[in-house]
């Protein structure tokens, strides 16, 4: 995938108009049919950030990457994961919420407030503020977004070594031709979402509710 120029840059605006240690968190993974949801909380350094930090999805992989590598140096990272079996249970907007307060749980200091991505926000220790795009607008949003993003595709590769019968490796998880192919002719894995419309109909086309005894994970 090539990089494309964001319309707008994010900057530390909004985090200036906050007190303290500010946090961005931001999620990968609400809309994949496979594969956990992932959130990071991200706490930049303003002496020390990285150049070229925008929304994850303007990124090419390797720019990802490239930033991922560099964040992990310099700022402060707390990363939070919801199941596919909470996904199921909760639902995909709370397991959402449960992924990014589980994020800021694990940063290693406190933060003072949190700048959310989206128009919900998770139960916090701290104050928290949403930002409809945020990714687009806060460095600290943008770089939870890479973050998750990266951490999330990592998971999914391993996934896709195990099961490759889906084309995980290239769509994640995501709605694809090849990952409906793959439903199709092999049926469910445990890492598919059943509370998602096309696994649910897949399930009921089979009823089955459980792996084939043939299907096991590729050695």
């Amino acid at each position: 995938m090539a990089e494309r120029a964001p319309k707008i840059r994010p900057t530390f605006d909004i985090e200036r108009k906050l007190p303290g240690l500010v946090c961005g968190i931001d999620e990968a993974g609400r809309g994949p049919w496979a594969g956990p949801v992932v959130a990071a909380a991200v706490i930049l350094n303003p002496d020390c950030t990285p150049a070229g930090i925008c929304d994850s999805k303007m990124l090419s992989p390797t720019r990802r990457t490239e930033l991922a590598h560099a964040l992990w140096k310099t700022a402060r990272i707390g990363v939070g994961i919801a199941t596919v079996e909470e996904i199921d249970r909760i639902n995909i907007a709370q397991a959402t919420m449960l992924a990014m307060a589980r994020a800021a749980a694990t940063l290693p200091v406190p933060p003072t407030t949190a700048i959310v991505d989206g128009n919900m926000k998770p139960k916090l220790a701290c104050p928290a503020y949403t930002v409809i795009k945020g990714d687009a607008k806060s460095l600290s949003i943008a770089a939870a977004s890479i973050i998750a993003k990266v951490t999330r595709d990592r998971m999914m590769l391993e996934l896709a070594r195990a099961w490759p019968w889906y084309g995980w490796e290239s769509n994640k998880g995501y709605c694809a031709p090849v990952h409906r192919a793959g439903l199709e002719r092999h049926g469910v894995t445990p890492h598919h979402r059943r509370s998602f419309a096309p696994v649910r109909a897949c399930l009921e086309e089979r009823s089955e509710f459980a792996l084939p005894l043939s299907l096991q994970p590729a050695a």
